[in-house]
């Protein structure tokens, strides 16, 4: 997958849609926007259509509506696929993340059956889903967050004569899945007080931890240390294979994936050295912190020290 071309013109209404997935996307995604302010025009735009769309799917599962009336606006999501798929989105429409994505599939190869994943992940949450093994927990993982990387990489595509690029999709779905355990290992007690536990149910009992989090502590004699290292040697892991993309990307491309990477890397080594202060509260990186994350992403030295640094903190 070489890298799309991006003379597709844009239009005043296609304009106005993507300064809207720009504006979404800077206000509720700070992480993600450091990244793709290092992309080009084009390829910045796309993706906040990209994330736009992502996180209209995600608040219907977060929100507070009953389960069938989330199910049946996540199928409103999937409905909007379809129209940009056969081409029925009309500039002038009166959703701007519609004609945005619409446009940014027609200037990018996007795979968008990886939003339909999307929504499958989100209707697993939607239903309560529990996982019992890393594998079943994996699939949740490359739904949500695993179809992203493989998306992003419809944006980014590959450098000419990249050596394996035909595993960039494979390394793009790794790196989603790195990032997604490592949210899931920050929001571990947030998401147990709203009666969500996404670590294998196998792993939590091997570590003492089957009564989960609600309360804020691990039941007493419970390894939670244990249990988040364990887990956290896994995520890094996947980021080793997964910045394995990078030398197959543009330099651009390749600054913006390290970028949002090593920003979640970098949370996961806090979390590692300090497994406790997620039952205390959001662990999060400072500006200035994700600001050196994303100078060292244009010289590729954030990518470099990780693999470099296999195990060491995480």
């Amino acid at each position: 997958m070489q890298a799309p071309a991006t003379g597709v013109p844009v239009s005043l209404p296609v304009l106005a849609a993507y300064r809207y997935c720009e504006a979404v996307t800077g206000g509720q995604a700070r992480n993600f926007a450091y990244g793709i302010r290092l992309l080009p025009t084009a390829r910045r735009r796309a993706m906040s259509a990209l994330y736009a769309f992502s996180r209209r799917v995600d608040d219907i599962g977060d929100g507070t509506l009953e389960a069938q009336e989330k199910a049946s606006r996540l199928q409103g999501c999937r409905d909007l696929l379809e129209r940009v798929r056969t081409g029925a989105v009309a500039e002038d429409d009166t959703d701007p993340v519609a004609v945005a994505l619409a446009h940014a599939a027609g200037a990018f190869p996007l795979p968008l059956g990886a939003l339909d994943e999307l929504i499958d992940g989100v209707l697993m949450d939607v239903r309560g889903a529990t996982y019992r093994t890393w594998e079943e927990l994996r699939q949740y993982c490359r739904c949500v967050a695993g179809a992203i990387g493989r998306l992003s990489l419809g944006v980014f595509g590959t450098v000419p004569g990249a050596r394996d690029a035909d595993r960039a999709d494979h390394y793009a779905d790794t790196l989603g899945l790195a990032l997604q355990l490592t949210n899931i290992l920050r929001d571990v007690r947030e998401d147990a007080a709203n009666g969500r536990t996404y670590l294998p149910s196998e792993e939590l009992a091997r570590f003492g931890c089957a009564d989960g989090f609600a309360r804020g502590l691990p039941a007493p004699g419970a390894d939670f240390a244990g249990l988040v290292r364990f887990q956290a040697r896994r995520a890094h892991a996947l980021f080793e294979e997964g910045f394995r993309l990078l030398p197959m990307l543009d330099r651009r491309s390749g600054a913006c994936v390290s970028a949002m990477a090593g920003i979640y890397h970098r949370l996961l080594v806090r979390i590692a050295r300090d497994p406790e202060a997620v039952l205390h509260g959001r662990v999060s990186l400072p500006g200035g912190e994700k600001a050196l994350v994303a100078v060292r992403g244009l010289t590729g030295l954030h990518a470099r020290r990780v693999a470099g640094a296999a195990g060491g903190g995480a």
